[in-house]
């Protein structure tokens, strides 16, 4: 049996929690929505001695008319540090940080930080999404790891059972219906210097879209439509992906395409997906990597190992700023953790191992999923000798003009070439273009293979 790590509920407890009839069990996890836990499924007490304070609604919307070169504004600006984690002082805090973080401690021992802040839970989502996660509890389904039925909008399960169940709300969490959104993804090299890519990324959330039922989602089984370009290097730009992600995966897998500007072609992708390389990563992130995790989840098994209190990445304001440029940011073996906000959160801990039979790059993976926004905030990634192998994190924010939980950047750190990956960058970005869900709105069409050859030579 599995050895219980300090301040963890284990998965068992969790689901023996849960043996009820199911239709019991869903009129209960509905009923809880809201009372004992925030709409989103979140315990709403605090706890850790009072570290941790009551959800008290999160960040209230706000309007945000953004001038060129402004940026979010960071609420909790004026916070001060609880206090700083390093190499130094790390016994103290081990108990409470993920095998990773410890593990770029011993890498980096004099530059390796974590700058400590008062725990903010800052999640916030419009009336239309909790609606939606009480809709969902009583009425989701999954069949194995892919199956997903009778869900909409929002978290298809804001009350956990199974491994599978967090990731799926990651994967499945509330957006705006459309958006498009800039960045410059850097490739650092163990001195520091570093490579920048210019991304654009354009999505249309069929899942979330406003009156859509699930009987329309079940027929049509499209989460999304999701087209990628690369605007620079040169010896980049032009090229496209385009990808409509299946809702339900077991029924239909993924489709993509990519169109190649030298070949002026455009053709079916059938490996965009798992451990084939992401794009133009330089072989640091796999194509499943993109926003932390995403796509099918069926070569692992999923166990649900419990909840513990641990020092994440949260309300990653600072990393935005747009007075800064992305040196500012990319450093030597990580990025500027002057920069980075780290909060002690509650979280689901999902231990992901491959099934026997298949294969994956990454034979297991250990997964850091916070309740508050369901996002992935930390994973524990390890090769086939079941040594460490990179650790990745995603540094959350609200974007409180909707409002809605994303990633002001990811990191992916290759504990073994002491390279790293950064995507999402978009100092000196204009936020409006950086992350814009207000003014881009294109349809179905757009996202069809037939305009990839216009969309890769405008």
């Amino acid at each position: 049996m599995r050895q219980k790590t300090k301040g963890l509920l284990s998965g068992a407890a969790i689901v023996g929690l849960c043996l009820a009839s199911p239709l019991t069990l869903a009129q209960d996890n509905a009923s809880r929505l809201g009372n004992g836990l925030t709409p989103m499924g979140s315990e709403r007490a605090g706890g850790a001695g009072g570290v941790i304070p009551a959800w008290d609604g999160g960040l209230p919307r706000q309007s945000v008319d953004f001038a060129a070169g402004e940026t979010y504004e960071n609420p909790f600006a004026d916070d001060q540090r609880r206090f700083v984690i390093t190499a130094d002082n790390l016994d103290e805090y081990r108990d409470q940080l993920t095998p990773g973080h410890i593990a770029m401690f011993e890498a980096y021992p004099d530059t390796y930080e974590m700058p400590v802040y008062p725990t903010r839970r800052s999640a916030s989502f419009p009336d239309r999404a909790y609606e939606w996660a009480e809709r969902n509890a009583r009425n989701a389904n999954l069949e194995g790891t892919d199956g997903l039925t009778g869900a909409g909008v929002t978290w298809p399960f804001p009350v956990v059972s199974r491994g599978e169940h967090p990731i799926w709300n990651h994967k499945a969490g509330y957006t705006p219906d459309s958006f498009s959104f800039f960045y410059n993804q850097a490739i650092v090299t163990s001195d520091g210097s570093h490579s920048l890519i210019r991304i654009k990324q354009d999505l249309l959330n069929v899942y979330g879209l406003e009156g859509i039922t699930t009987e329309q989602l079940e027929e049509q089984n499209m989460q999304f439509y999701f087209l990628q370009r690369i605007l620079s290097p040169a010896r980049l730009s032009g090229g496209v992906l385009l990808v409509h992600e299946s809702l339900n995966q077991a029924r239909d897998s993924r489709q993509a395409w990519v169109y190649n500007p030298g070949q002026r072609r455009v053709r079916r992708a059938p490996n965009v997906e798992h451990d084939n390389p992401g794009t133009a990563a330089d072989g640091l992130r796999t194509n499943d990597q993109n926003n932390v995790f995403n796509g099918s989840l069926e070569r692992y098994d999923w166990e649900l190992v419990g909840q513990r209190d641990l020092y994440l990445p949260y309300n990653s304001y600072d990393l935005m700023d747009t007075s800064l440029e992305p040196s500012d940011v990319i450093g030597p073996g990580h990025i500027n953790q002057d920069l980075t906000r780290y909060e002690l959160r509650r979280v689901y801990v999902v231990d992901a191992t491959v099934k026997e039979g298949l294969r994956h790059l990454y034979p297991r993976r250990t997964f850091y999923v916070d309740p508050d926004s369901w996002q992935i905030l930390a994973v524990d990634v390890y090769d086939n000798r079941g040594d460490l192998w990179r650790v990745q994190e995603g540094h959350a924010v609200n974007l409180y003009d909707v409002p809605f939980s994303a990633y002001a950047q990811e990191t992916i750190y290759d504990l073994q070439s002491r390279r790293y990956i950064v995507l999402g960058l978009t100092n000196q970005e204009d936020q409006r273009e950086a992350f814009n869900y207000l003014d881009f709105d294109e349809g179905a069409d757009y996202y069809q293979p037939a305009n990839l050859r216009r969309v890769g030579t405008r």
